[in-house]
């Protein structure tokens, strides 16, 4: 995907993943135990990226997928606990919802205005994507109008 409405590319630093792919001699989990935590924190209403950071901080399980085979949003749809839209989408939508609010007390601000022109255009370059891999029903479609009661 080609270059998202954005001025500069802000540097080139980031975390890279571990060249092993195998988990780490001191951690001590079996595969079944990371599951189940997994699927706790699900149930409770954590997002995978969300359980991912916490099992990192808390347990030492820097690569899910290193332990398990899978990665956790895998592991959750096997057992029936992902999300009803994928988490990146859910935020975007979070975030245009927020802006919309404000522009209903603030109605002079136009760069909140062009924001939200950009913040839902990449909502719907996200939902196309997602209904061509089939990770969203065909017919949904983004309204700003009851885009408040998929945040909520």
């Amino acid at each position: 995907m080609g270059r998202m409405q954005r001025k500069h590319k802000r540097g080139i630093s980031s975390s890279a993943t571990p060249f092993k792919r195998t988990p780490p001699s001191w951690l001590h989990v079996t595969n079944d135990q990371v599951v189940d935590t997994i699927c706790k924190f699900a149930r409770r209403g954590m997002t995978p990226s969300q359980i991912g950071v916490v099992l990192r901080d808390s347990q030492g399980i820097g690569q899910v997928k290193a332990v398990t085979g899978n990665k956790i949003l895998r592991i959750l749809k096997a057992n029936g606990l992902a999300p009803q839209i994928p988490e990146d989408l859910y935020h975007l939508i979070k975030k245009a919802v927020a802006v919309r609010k404000h522009l209903s007390k603030q109605l002079k601000d136009k760069d909140a205005k062009f924001r939200l022109i950009l913040i839902e255009s990449r909502i719907h370059r996200l939902a196309r994507y997602y209904r061509r891999m089939h990770q969203l029903p065909p017919t949904w479609r983004y309204e700003s109008s009851t885009a408040s009661a998929l945040v909520a």
